[in-house]
């Protein structure tokens, strides 16, 4: 099996490597068969063949069974018709990515609020107020004069039946509750269809709890309390907000996994951003692309029915926990000593 991997930009590369020297011994002892296949995107492609995403990472990228995206710096780019294609939600709409999984949980022991955090945040990527993924053609949004720019708002019954339906699933292999996550006093159309869909299926899942909150009050009360909270489902706006939120709390945004999956892909993804201002310099945290990779391979387990693969991901979680709670065993952002590499050399040396 190979997976496609894309460094990215900023921090991403050294990330990526570091990623890749934990999953090399992981694929080592769980006899996981897996093999990689690098390529460039985001500026060094953009310097080389004038576009981000080059479209032979595209056609790869349909044919890998998974992807390892490093961050990427698309604020950086050019217009989409100078070469600046964002990958993340280039690949999130044309392989049908559609649920942002991202687990905000506590890692050395209690969160920055003093509370214990264990929560998933599940959020639909492709649509919402995300202008560069959500029309067929053009931008969702444009500027009808030189001081008025409007934007579009997209939510189909579709994408929030298929977000639901994900969360509701992880609710009912974990604590068995969702709390759909809404604005549906003002967007009274499109967050009431989100929340017509959440309802929907709730129906369908009787021994799940649904509890519904609006979203400026959700954000007071993961501070307040996250440690009530399991499986949270919302928009892509939304999600992308508080899973920043949850991620903080729960420790730092450097420690959380995520992925970006389909019915038929699912793609590893950094939850935090490329951070230009350190890259190369051996600095950068990459549990959260170990963590993503983890997580990936939990869905290739379930997918191609490998049980070897969630064993490899069980075990890369638990050398990460075991790690962090070492004041020693940490990266600097976290108050250790060690750098990049030498991390993720400790983490690879504990999976044996």
């Amino acid at each position: 099996m190979k997976l496609l991997v894309l460094p990215g930009d900023g921090i991403g590369p050294e990330i990526t490597e570091a990623a890749l020297a934990v999953l090399d011994r992981a694929n080592s002892r769980f006899k996981l068969g897996l093999e990689w296949q690098i390529m460039d995107i985001g500026l060094a492609t953009l310097n080389t063949v004038g576009s981000t995403l080059p479209e032979s990472v595209m056609e790869a990228a349909r044919r890998a069974p998974g992807i390892i995206l490093g961050p990427v710096d698309h604020l950086q780019y050019p217009a989409r018709e100078k070469g600046g294609i964002n990958p993340s939600g280039e690949l999130r709409v044309k392989l049908d990515l559609f649920a942002n999984i991202r687990p905000a949980k506590s890692r050395m022991g209690v969160g920055l609020t003093g509370r214990p955090v264990d929560l998933v945040i599940f959020r639909e990527c492709t649509e919402g107020f995300y202008a560069d993924r959500n029309m067929f053609s053009g931008r969702g949004e444009f500027m009808p004069t030189q001081d008025m720019a409007l934007a579009v708002r997209k939510v189909t019954a579709r994408q929030c039946n298929r977000i639901s339906r994900v969360a509701f699933d992880w609710a009912r292999k974990r604590r068995k509750k969702v709390t759909a996550v809404h604005k549906a006093n003002v967007l009274h159309l499109s967050d009431g269809l989100f929340l017509r869909e959440v309802r929907k299926v709730a129906q369908e899942y009787p021994d799940v709890a649904l509890d519904e909150k609006i979203v400026d009050a959700m954000a007071a009360l993961l501070v307040r309390d996250p440690s009530k909270f399991d499986c949270i489902v919302t928009g892509n706006m939304f999600g992308d907000i508080l899973s920043d939120e949850a991620s903080e709390i729960s420790g730092s945004l450097g420690l959380a996994g995520s992925t970006m999956a389909g019915d038929d892909a699912c793609c590893a993804q950094a939850q935090h951003g490329s951070a230009p201002d350190i890259a190369g310099q051996d600095r950068a945290n990459p549990t959260s692309l170990i963590l993503s990779a983890a997580m990936l391979f939990d869905w290739l387990a379930a997918r191609h029915r490998r049980p070897e693969f969630e064993q490899a991901a069980h075990a890369i979680e638990a050398a990460i926990d075991s790690s962090l709670k070492d004041a020693g065993t940490r990266t600097a952002d976290l108050g250790g000593k060690l750098g990049t590499r030498a991390f993720a050399t400790h983490i690879a040396g504990l999976l044996g």
